[in-house]
Parts: structure tokens; sequence; C-alpha cells
């Protein structure tokens, strides 16, 4: 099993020959080029490249559910505005539009591959469990409406969230018009009204 550091590099170098030849394309060659190892002592940690990718999705994984569990907010509205900004805006490192097609080119292998669809099916369950218990812990509190139907409504986050990064890879529709709907959607439907917390 590769080192701690040599993973790092291996995930480093999948990324970045992702981002330059995209899913279909990509070879253990492209990404041992990107690294610090070569392509021998990449199949040495990695047999096959459908093996490394799965081992990236993993690692995508941790790093997504790392990122939902740094949200931060004294109340159950702000982590909820503070997921839906960790989800729709990225950091300046994020994820550019090539690396974000292979992703894409990667889901719709999803039908077809029974170890891309378990991992795909991960981030599902991680994102609507987080936002489930955010929902929960605020109609509990009387910030969200008592009638709230918690898992519909994080599923609906989830098809919207999923929805919004599919267009704006196929379309060109930019993330940002998605956010400001689902917020609008956050302060009209779902936040209690006046005295509801009484």
């Amino acid at each position: 099993m590769a080192t701690e550091s040599a993973t790092d590099d291996i995930m480093g170098a999948t990324y970045r020959a992702l981002c330059k030849h995209g899913y279909a394309a990509v070879t253990m060659q492209d990404i041992a080029a990107e690294s610090d190892v070569s392509k021998s002592a990449l199949h040495y940690h990695y047999e096959r490249k459908h093996d490394l990718l799965c081992a990236f999705l993993d690692d995508l994984l941790d790093s997504f559910t790392a990122r939902l569990d740094d949200v931060e907010g004294e109340t159950a509205h702000e982590r909820l505005l503070g997921t839906i900004d960790a989800v729709f805006k990225p950091s300046e490192e994020g994820p550019n539009r090539e690396f974000k097609t292979a992703i894409l080119e990667m889901k719709a292998q999803g039908p077809y591959d029974e170890a891309f669809r378990e991992r795909l099916t991960e981030f599902d369950h991680t994102f609507r469990a987080h936002v489930e218990e955010i929902l929960a812990a605020g109609v509990a509190a009387g910030e969200f409406r008592a009638d709230l139907d918690v898992e519909s409504t994080a599923d609906f986050f989830l098809t919207v969230f999923n929805g919004a990064q599919t267009r704006s890879v196929a379309v060109g529709r930019p993330v940002e018009r998605t956010r400001r709907t689902l917020v609008d959607y956050v302060e009209t439907s779902v936040l209690a009204g006046e005295g509801a917390a009484e």
C-alpha cells in the first residue's frame, strides 16, 4: 500500500491528468507523467486504471466530507446557508471546468460500473445525511417550519445540487444562479414564520 505522501502525490497527479486528458482518454502513463513515480511503480500500487480511479473517487469523498464538516454556524439556518455555499462556491483552488467534465464522464459510467456507482451513491448519502441533520436540528429548534418534511427536502437539495453541477458542465449555466434560487427557497419555504418557534 502506498505511503500517505505517495498517495497524496498520486491523487494530485490523477487530478492533473484528468484535467488535461479527460476520463476516457487518460492513461496510467499520463498519470505517472504528472507524478513523482514511474508507470511501473504506479501499477505496483494500482493494478489497473480503474482501481486508481476508484481510489481517486474515495479520496474526493474524503475531501467532500471534510468540506461539509468544516461548515460553521451558530444556528441551523446559518449552517444550511454555509452548506449551500460550500457545495456551490468552492475555493479558488477548486475544480476547474475540465475536471468537472471528467467527473461528469465518470458519473455517466454509474449505470454500467458497480464500483463507480457505489462510490457515487456514497457521495449522495453523505450530502443528504448532512442536510437532513441540519434540517432536523432547525425544526427541533423552531428555526424551520414545524411541518417541514426533512427527508424530502434533503432529497430536493441533493437533486438541485447534482442538476446544477451537470448543467454547469453540459450547457454552461452558472451554478451561482442556482445557489441564489436555493437560498431564496430556504428563506421562503424552509424558515419558520414569525412566532412559529413559540
